[in-house]
């Protein structure tokens, strides 16, 4: 502590601050001098920062919705002096500002979907979040650079009625697809009949038409066998003169 040598590593900032005046100064990367006396060193980092926090809150329509949200973020490099003048070092901005932002930025999104927004659009939760968040993170020296939405959970009771709703919808689907196979089905028999009849009527028409025709259709249904007695009626198919 007492050594006038200081070490500023990559991706840090040094900030020197004169307990005798009051002043504050910043370091770049590299070694530096500085009075053991009179000056402290903070180290800050200007690299990025990732801070994750479960937020729990009420949606639209009164249910009970905890969101894990991942936050990464970091100091604007430019400002780093502002940032731990009126705030303090990397843990303060922590405490003090980034946690709290994000806690009241999801509480504040959550409260104006409901609960089946917040679970089927969270692309839309997240581009709330980013634009909130970045401005409010603005306004005390830090970048937004992303927002992930880790997980969002709900009641049991809610999460209950979300299995009755899914298990309903496909119990209607199965219903709708059954329905569909059985008309399908009818509809075939339909075309089926369809098609006998026409048949039917192609022959009656042909065989209307044509004598011979009926001929050769009652041959197909002989069976061989001649009557015992004529009764004086003409032998079927047995034409002399033929």
């Amino acid at each position: 502590m007492m050594s006038p040598w200081v070490t500023v590593d990559a991706g840090e900032r040094g900030v020197v601050y004169n307990n005798w005046n009051g002043q504050l100064r910043i370091l770049g990367e590299g070694t530096h001098t500085r009075n053991p006396f009179s000056e402290e060193v903070t180290h800050m980092s200007v690299q990025t920062q990732k801070t994750e926090i479960d937020s729990s809150a009420a949606s639209k329509d009164l249910q009970s919705v905890s969101t894990r949200v991942a936050v990464t973020w970091h100091i604007d490099s430019s400002k780093i002096d502002k940032a731990f003048q009126e705030i303090g070092d990397m843990q303060a901005l922590v405490d003090k500002i980034v946690t709290p932002a994000i806690n009241e930025t999801v509480k504040a999104a959550t409260a104006q979907n409901t609960a089946e927004e917040l679970l089927t659009k969270r692309a839309g939760l997240k581009a709330t979040l980013d634009a909130s968040l970045g401005t409010r993170l603005a306004t005390r020296y830090l970048i937004l650079d992303d927002v992930s939405i880790v997980n969002v959970d709900f009641s049991p009771e809610f999460n209950k009625a979300i299995e009755r709703k899914a298990q309903a919808e496909q119990d209607a689907l199965a219903e709708k697809n059954k329905l569909e196979q059985v008309k399908f089905q009818a509809q075939q028999k339909i075309e089926t009949a369809k098609a006998d009849a026409e048949s039917i009527r192609i022959q009656s028409a042909a065989l209307a038409e044509n004598q011979r025709l009926v001929d050769w259709e009652a041959v197909k249904r002989w069976n061989g066998v001649l009557p015992q007695t004529m009764l004086g009626q003409t032998t079927p198919f047995i034409n002399v003169n033929r």
